[in-house]
């Protein structure tokens, strides 16, 4: 179908149930990421596992998205996009089931996996329906809705996951997609037209392609998921799985450049638009997955906050981008969308400046206003970014341009998770060896309170005054560690915060235009 004659089709209500079916798959799909890490720890204790092999939980469901989002778009034209959907809606039900009923870490990390496979399906085909079924003047309404899915469904994951598992216990995190996913099947089959499969396409598939871009990916997602923990380049496994990552890739890249038929469609990147507009988006990932990384880390490693309450925290980034997304396609009539990506932009990036100045006591009442402020910014950029991305991109290229922006997404939010994760310990031990030095044993200050936490010590249940001294050189160990560490968080903020202003720099590279959807020019 043309872009005219899409124009000027008319907007039935089957259309408009085919696109919430599919926005609703997406959102779920988003949703599962972060769930999942935030009831991390009771996972672990009911299978039975922790530390480094508990991580594969989260690992498992990232190396399986990530690698079919590109995917998508080829193999929706082979087996037809309503069947591909359809089917995989019904295995992403099928193994939240098994993940929910899991024993042992193994039968975790394969149902993970395969729910990670399935569920990636919807995001770039949610993307692909809004673009191709809505007509242009209506495109702004349906990535309003894709902008719920990525990022209101990260901002409130950790705020369900917390509040079904500590009232539920954790299976009810993933038993919570089957209700959803029932309805989401039952619009799907109702409202996406059927076609006829193209199984000749699988013998013209991009298969080394496929096979180059699998291997990778998924050493590059294990690389980012697990370096810190085996400290990067100093383990041999993350050397040699760099090594793949860099090799399979690298191939990868060159292949599809000089293919007639590629896998991703690279050259899509060379148009301005597009490609600065997956630039940005990539950062916007990296940021997003960072600071929903992040704030659980420091409620947690410095407060003490249980998953509950830092759902409850999390809830002030989420909730207030319900009512201020659908608003974004009514400002988008009036205003530049380059200028609405590039206020929120900012204003996401000023909500993490605002964590800069950090403190023993800055808990949840703290943390409000700076959560407001990041829920405004995060609700204005997504739809205004997605819609000058596509400005160029034909109707029978969206497929191709929807894998390739989201999966850019999603490997920036990988990135961007690994590479905070890895600052903040870099970060923690710099302020670490600059304020122990100036804690001297021959600073009267430092022999004051040591003798005031002896002497409160003596008084606490040690009266003998060289035990009593020891507790306190403990003591003021830990506090230079709580100092450390709050320090290092706060350096993490910044750098989402410098981030930020890198892709509202991209954005004011962008060329303006009709933001009306796929198709213009």
């Amino acid at each position: 179908m043309s872009a005219d004659r899409a124009d000027e089709a008319p907007l039935t209500l089957k259309t408009w149930v085919a696109v919430g079916g599919s926005l609703l798959g997406a959102f779920m799909a988003v949703l599962d990421i972060q769930i999942a890490n935030a009831s991390l720890p009771y996972i672990e204790g009911g299978i039975g596992t922790g530390g480094v092999y508990g991580t594969w939980i989260s690992t498992a469901y990232l190396i399986g998205e990530i690698i079919v989002i590109p995917l998508t778009n080829f193999l929706s034209q082979v087996f037809s996009l309503r069947r591909y959907l359809l089917a995989n809606v019904a295995l992403f039900l099928l193994f939240s089931a098994l993940c929910g009923q899991a024993h042992s870490l193994g039968e975790m990390i394969v149902s993970r996996a395969l729910q990670g496979f399935s569920g990636g399906v919807m995001i770039p085909l949610a993307f692909t329906i809004v673009m191709t079924m809505l007509p242009r003047p209506k495109h702004p309404i349906g990535l309003a809705g894709f902008a719920v899915t990525a990022t209101f469904a990260p901002a409130i994951g950790p705020t369900i996951g917390g509040y079904l598992t500590d009232n539920y216990g954790w299976p009810y995190i993933f038993y919570l997609n089957l209700v959803p996913g029932i309805v989401m099947l039952g619009a799907l089959r109702y409202g996406l037209p059927k076609s006829t499969m193209q199984l000749g396409l699988l013998r013209r598939g991009d298969w080394r392609g496929i096979a180059l871009m699998a291997v990778g990916l998924t050493a590059l997602q294990t690389v980012l998921d697990d370096g810190n923990v085996y400290d990067w380049f100093g383990s041999p496994l993350i050397v040699k799985l760099s090594l793949v990552a860099a090799v399979a890739l690298g191939a990868f890249l060159v292949l599809e450049l000089i293919a007639s038929q590629p896998l991703v469609n690279l050259r899509l990147l060379g148009r301005r638009n597009f490609g600065l507009g997956t630039a940005g988006n990539f950062l916007l990932g990296f940021a997003l997955y960072g600071s929903v990384y992040l704030l659980p880390e420091y409620l947690v490693a410095t407060q003490g906050f249980d998953s509950e309450q830092i759902g409850e925290v999390m809830a002030w980034i989420g909730l207030p981008q319900l009512l201020l997304i659908p608003l974004v396609p009514l400002l988008m009539k009036r205003i530049d969308a380059r200028l609405l990506v590039g206020f929120g932009l900012v204003v996401f990036a000023a909500s993490c400046f605002m964590n800069v100045e950090m403190d023993q006591n800055y808990a949840g009442p703290q943390l409000f206003w700076p959560n407001i402020v990041r829920a405004i910014g995060q609700a204005m950029v997504m739809t205004p970014l997605s819609t000058i991305a596509m400005l160029g991109i034909a109707p029978q290229e969206a497929g191709a341009a929807s894998g390739l922006f989201n999966m850019m997404r999603n490997l920036g939010g990988a990135i961007g998770t690994a590479a905070i994760e890895t600052f903040f310990t870099k970060r923690e031990q710099f302020h670490s060896a600059i304020i122990t030095p100036e804690v001297s044993l021959l600073e009267p200050a430092t022999r004051s309170r040591l003798t005031d936490l002896q002497q409160y010590f003596m008084s606490h249940g040690f009266p003998d005054p060289a035990s009593a001294m020891h507790r306190a050189i403990i003591a003021v160990g830990d506090t230079i560690r709580a100092q450390a560490t709050i320090m290092g968080y706060a350096d993490c903020f910044a750098l989402l915060g410098f981030v930020l202003l890198v892709a509202a720099v991209m954005v004011a590279m962008l060329k303006k235009g009709a933001t009306s959807g796929v198709g213009a020019h």
